[in-house]
């Protein structure tokens, strides 16, 4: 048979090929959260303050030291870990001391937390603290209002001024 013959049969297969592949394309339905709800996230990178932990040198110390090295402080490489609380509505859903990353225990400290919610109206409250203390540096409340697949995230941008909701 010539391939004229085969032509229309090769393009019927083809359509029907595409067709099946369209088809199943949608199949098995998928939904990364529930129905229903949405995802607030808690993500960001920041590193603690070193120089809060630096202190004098002693006379002992600068004496060790070759005259050009030697400086009025001693700050340690590693940074502090930062604090990080969360609530959703008054109530705390996340609390915890992050360690810095890197091997020296010099890079940034990394959050990333998801919480799934039910569509509805939300007071979030989120606080971290970066330096030695009891008392939070940085704080940021905003009322959201979550809808069904909505995604929020709270991000934190020293140059943003703080926390910032997305």
């Amino acid at each position: 048979m010539s391939d004229m013959v085969w032509m229309p049969v090769r393009f019927a297969v083809l359509a029907l090929v595409v067709a099946a592949v369209a088809g199943l394309s949608n199949w098995p339905r998928h939904r990364s959260v529930a129905e229903g709800t949405g995802v607030v996230t808690l993500s960001f990178s920041h590193g603690a303050d070193r120089r809060a932990a630096c202190r004098p040198a002693t006379e002992e110390e600068l004496a060790k030291m070759p005259p050009n090295m030697r400086r009025t402080e001693i700050c340690p490489r590693a940074r502090p870990p930062i604090a990080v609380e969360f609530e959703i509505d008054g109530r705390q859903v996340f609390a915890a001391d992050i360690p810095p990353s890197g091997i020296a225990s010099d890079g940034p400290s990394r959050v990333h937390r998801n919480f799934e919610l039910p569509a509805g109206t939300y007071e979030l409250v989120v606080r971290m603290r970066d330096r030695p203390g009891d008392a939070f540096d940085w704080q940021g409340r905003k009322t959201v209002e979550l809808k069904p697949a909505d995604h929020r995230v709270i991000d934190f941008r020293v140059d943003g001024g703080g926390f910032v909701f997305h």
